[in-house]
Order: structure tokens, then sequence, then C-alpha cells
């Protein structure tokens, strides 16, 4: 199988390149922490279309269950179909729906599977998926039979550390923490996404957006999506350089509380 070498869109230091095709090559999950809006998400994206593999996602809810990422079985329209006569209700297999992690174990090429945001489902979650992430391996009782991928997948799960995961479960990872860009990374990132900025017009924005960082007491830090969407903004009003330092134009881009919004009014 192919290195990971990062993509045209994805800039990736050293250690992340690493750690993701060092998972690759264990067969583990690659479990990636680091601030909102740090290309966690993405990344996922990133391998998938750089080594040419299918992606499938799970985004994860305070309510998911493991389960439902294997498969899930659909009683209410079987118990519709045998009350209006629809179909042969006595073959479960036809109610029986797989769910991304069950695809990927059941598609015959390797695949990418991003379980997003693992840190939002109840504690018991990460413990309830340990067999099938370390065995890649799961049992449907409905049905009586036992599913083995194929082609193990390449598993990316991402957390905003909202929660801590249990130590059997980091056991089974390799972790990755991801920095959120100092000036020269963010420079090659802003420059994947808005290549014609004006060289004035970014150290500006630079200048605004670190020192918005670096404030104590601010709620919630501008992530590099946001500043690139200020970015955009920026460009498309025309704003000067020296505009964007002195009045902070279009601040609620940036940040997203009111105690944020007054904060930098007094800084500014």
């Amino acid at each position: 199988m192919s290195t990971f070498t990062g993509s045209a869109r994805y800039i990736a230091d050293d250690g992340l390149l690493a750690d993701v095709n060092a998972a690759i090559v264990l067969g583990r999950p690659l479990l990636v922490k680091g601030e909102p809006g740090t290309g966690k998400t993405v990344l996922a994206q990133a391998v998938a279309e750089a080594l040419s593999l299918p992606l499938a996602t799970w985004s994860i809810k305070s309510t998911t269950k493991a389960v439902e990422g294997l498969y899930t079985y659909d009683v209410v329209q079987r118990l519709n179909d045998a009350r209006f006569g629809e179909g042969d209700v006595r073959d479960i297999r036809r109610y029986i729906r797989f769910g991304p992690l069950g695809r990927s174990f059941a598609n015959t090429e390797k695949s990418v599977v991003l379980i997003d945001e693992i840190d939002k489902a109840d504690l018991e979650f990460p413990n309830d998926l340990l067999r099938e992430l370390d065995e890649m391996v799961f049992h449907i009782p409905e049905l009586d039979e036992t599913v083995r991928a194929v082609q193990r997948p390449v598993v990316i799960i991402t957390s905003n550390a909202e929660k801590e995961l249990p130590d059997a479960f980091l056991r089974r990872c390799v972790f990755h923490y991801i920095a959120f860009p100092d000036r020269e990374r963010m420079k090659k990132i802003v420059d994947v996404h808005l290549p014609e900025l004006p060289e004035r017009l970014l150290e500006a924005a630079f200048t605004r957006f670190y020192g918005l960082r670096r404030l104590e007491g601010l709620r919630k830090k501008p992530s590099t999506s946001e500043l690139i969407d200020w970015l955009t903004v920026l460009v498309r009003a025309g704003i000067p350089p020296e505009e964007v330092v002195a009045k902070f134009p279009f601040p609620g881009i940036l940040l997203k509380q009111e105690a944020d919004l007054d904060l930098a009014k007094v800084k500014r």
C-alpha cells in the first residue's frame, strides 16, 4: 500500500505524516486530538484522497451507540411489513443495515473510516468498540453471524478532548496531537486556499489573528478555518491592511462569544 505524504489541499507536518503511516502499517486506529479547526476531520479526507481509497464517515453525537456504526436491525420496518404483507418477514437479513464501520468490514477493497468527535459519546462508547477495532470483527446476534473485515480499514478517530478516553481504548490506538499552526505553517495552509492573497494583507491579518489568540480571558480562540473565512471576506470587501490592524473589520467571523467581542474591543 502507498505511503501517505499529504495532499494538495492538506498541509501536514512530518510528525503527523509519520503517525498516519505508522497506524496504517500496524493496522491500528489513529486517534487525533487538537483544538477545533486544526484539521482533524479533513485529515481522513486527505488520506482517502491521497491513497485513492473510499471514505466512510461516522459522525458521533451524545446519543450515538457503538453498535450503530456496525449495523442496525430495522425491527419497525419488519413489523410494518408483517402487518401490511410486504415481502418475506422471515428473512431477517432484509432488515439488517450496515453502519459506516460495518460497511468497511464488508468492503472487498481497503477503505478509510472516520469516527468523528468520539468524545461526544457517553463514557462506555469507546469500550464498546474495543474488540471491533482491535480484531476487526463483530457479531450479529439476529443472524447468528460473525462479520470479519475482508480488508482492514484505515481508521481515523478525532477527539476535541472534551472527555478522557479509557486506557484500554488508548492502548489500541496510535496517538497524535495536532498543535495549532505557527505563522510559517499557517502561511502554507492559507496559500493552499487563497494563493493570490496579497502579502501585506496576510501579515496584517496574522498580526490581528495571533494577537487575539494570545488574549488572556478569551473563551473561544479563533481557529484556522475561521481565519480562512475571515481572509476570504477581507479580500472580497477590499479591506486594506491598515484597516485590518486599526479597526478589526468583521470581528464576528473570528469571535463567537459576546464576552470575547467585548474583550477584543477593550484590547484594540
